[in-house]
């Protein structure tokens, strides 16, 4: 297999759960924005993870994660109609906490600047 076909798969993937999640999966307890930041399938294709993000807080998060991973066999049946592939990998969701561990980095380096600047002219 090609070292290209695996990136390929993944960023196609990311896209059309993306958009089985948007259009076909309705549940009314799933908060209103979820982002899918990165799916990654294992070289075998039998398996992919798929990260996302979530605006709220983390209870909300947490339940978005529990309710996709509960939909997931819905998910992968929608989502292979619309992907040729031999099969379909069986899909897990994860929280990306990229994101949030960034603007914490940010946070704290605004609060080490500060202190530096109070330092300075104090």
């Amino acid at each position: 297999m090609t070292k290209r076909r695996i990136p390929r798969l993944n960023s196609l993937l990311k896209e059309v759960i993306s958009e089985v999640i948007e259009r076909d999966v309705s549940n009314p307890n799933l908060p209103g924005f979820i982002s899918i930041t990165e799916v990654s399938i294992t070289e075998d294709l039998h398996y992919a993870k798929v990260y996302i993000t979530v605006l709220g807080e983390q209870k909300a998060k947490d339940q978005a994660v529990e309710i996709l991973n509960e939909a997931a066999g819905f998910i992968s049946v929608t989502a292979s109609k619309k992907v040729v592939m031999r099969f379909f990998p069986t899909l897990t969701f994860h929280l990306d906490e990229t994101l949030d561990k960034r603007l914490r980095i940010e946070e704290i380096l605004g609060e080490i600047s500060q202190e530096k600047r109070k330092r300075e002219n104090g």
